[in-house]
């Protein structure tokens, strides 16, 4: 690590050296590497280099910060022939991902109910470790949801066909094989349908506080003012079971990597392989199926406080995913299988995969804050195409553990800070308030300044909380 290089503003690089197969490329700002240097970050990048199949560099975005084996914050691309895929570089919460909703209210209507409306979806919206659901549905019909994703839940009569379309992928990750995923991880799986989870999940009312570029805004229907609702989930026990059914079968079949024993992985056209792809997609689908019951419950709510509302979807996106996409390598278009560890898809005008609505622009890029910050909407880049396999931030990233968290903030505290600062909040526990208190994590309009100037992706607006639910 003492080979630290910077080559640029903004970029870093570790590189390439002993078995690194590519060079670690870091995108931080000198406060943020300061913060970056502290944990296992950069050794995680260099671990993640040596991989076989890895192509150009091995990534880590400004919120990096240290997780299961790849760094929160990771982005790696693998050749399909003969690169590798990990459980590591997905993560346990498979597509934790963050959903934008857009809304005919104001601040002034959220203001004269503050209190209302976070009690009302306090109690319609489950939360909380475990926590179950009162939707039930029956082993088939999960199957089905597993395959199909955001749109079987909008068949079902829970949306509108624009949830779906407005989502990464149209909510639905190609190749998902509910064969492929285990009695446990269904089990989990089907009591926890429109639940949001606990850790820095959360349900929040924000409004629009300043808009940054009004051609972006106005193709997403964005106003300075307007109130938004932000949903933050994944998908729940299934998901992390899927992950550690997969870890263990990797590690009996292709032992440990030297690095790290957190990177165990499978080649790409491996049978495990395969079937680890096919089960991370069907718990993709359900986080997908999860957000869109937890969408329609809100506009159920919301409705009863507000009976002229109107709840449309921006945008969704996905954190913790692996995915077949093409991009330049060596001057040639080529497909490949990126890992998107705590990162964001970022993809700028053009790419057929944006929706049709912001084709024109790009596509929209969702960064939430923590509790009592601001939240941001971004559009994508050509630039980030370049540079980062058409990748950016997901959040601030953590600078304190959930254990240090929790040995040094009170959530009582917590709770009075934002509510000085006229923000409602609610969560299952105080301990859930403490891990996740704003100081728990970097500056998040330092890290947006970094990825605006670097043009991985470029500001649209700044979303300040009105009300807060904390899983």
């Amino acid at each position: 690590m003492k080979k630290l290089k910077k080559i640029d503003k903004h970029i870093y690089e570790i590189p390439k050296q002993r078995k690194m197969n590519v060079p670690g490329r870091i995108y931080a700002s000198e406060e943020i590497i300061k913060a970056i240097k502290e944990d296992k970050t950069l050794s995680q990048v260099s671990n993640v280099a040596c991989l076989p199949g890895i192509l150009k560099a091995s990534i880590a975005l400004p919120d990096a910060h240290q997780g299961y084996g790849f760094s929160i914050g990771g982005v790696a691309a693998f050749d399909i022939e003969t690169g590798v895929i990990s459980p590591g570089g997905v993560g346990y919460d498979i597509d934790c991902s963050v959903k934008l909703l857009k809304t005919n209210l104001t601040k002034k209507d959220i203001l004269s109910k503050q209190k209302e409306v976070v009690d009302a979806l306090f109690r319609k919206i489950p939360s909380g470790v475990g926590r179950g659901s009162k939707f039930q549905i029956t082993r088939s019909e999960l199957n089905k949801l597993m395959e199909q994703g955001a749109k079987y839940m909008v068949d079902k009569g829970y949306g509108v066909k624009e949830d779906y379309l407005h989502t990464e992928e149209e909510g639905r990750i190609k190749g998902a094989d509910p064969s492929k995923v285990s009695d446990r991880a269904i089990k989990r799986g089907l009591g926890q349908l429109g639940t949001l989870g606990a850790g820095n999940h959360f349900l929040e009312i924000q409004y629009v506080d300043e808009i940054f570029d009004k051609k972006a805004a106005k193709v997403f229907g964005i106003e300075k003012d307007q109130i938004t609702i932000m949903i933050h989930c994944g998908s729940r026990g299934l998901g992390h079971q899927v992950a550690s059914d997969y870890i263990n079968l990797m590690e009996k079949k292709y032992g440990w990597p030297e690095q790290d024993r957190e990177l165990v992985h499978a080649p790409i056209n491996s049978k495990l392989g395969k079937d680890y792809f096919g089960a991370m997609a069907t718990a993709a689908n359900y986080a997908f199926a999860n957000k869109q019951l937890i969408t329609h419950w809100v506009r159920e709510e919301m409705k009863y406080l507000f009976p002229k509302v109107k709840i449309e979807t921006v945008y969704e996106v996905c954190h913790n995913i692996a995915k077949f996409e093409n991009h330049l390598v060596d001057g040639k278009m080529k497909e490949v299988l990126i890992h998107r560890k705590g990162a964001t898809r970022s993809f700028g005008p053009g790419r057929e995969e944006v929706p049709e609505f912001c084709r024109e622009v790009g596509q929209p890029v969702i960064i939430p804050g923590s509790m009592g910050t601001a939240s941001y909407l971004l559009v994508g880049t050509t630039k980030a195409e370049e540079l980062t396999f058409g990748s950016t931030v997901h959040g601030a990233g953590r600078v304190m553990s959930r254990g240090h968290a929790l040995r040094s903030i009170k959530g009582e505290e917590v709770k009075k800070r934002l509510q000085k600062k006229g923000i409602e909040v609610k969560s299952g526990s105080w301990r859930a308030m403490a891990s996740e208190a704003p100081e728990v994590y970097k500056d998040v309009d330092e890290v947006v300044r970094v990825v605006d100037e670097l043009g991985i992706s470029k500001k649209v607006a700044r979303l300040k909380p009105l009300a807060v639910i904390k899983g």
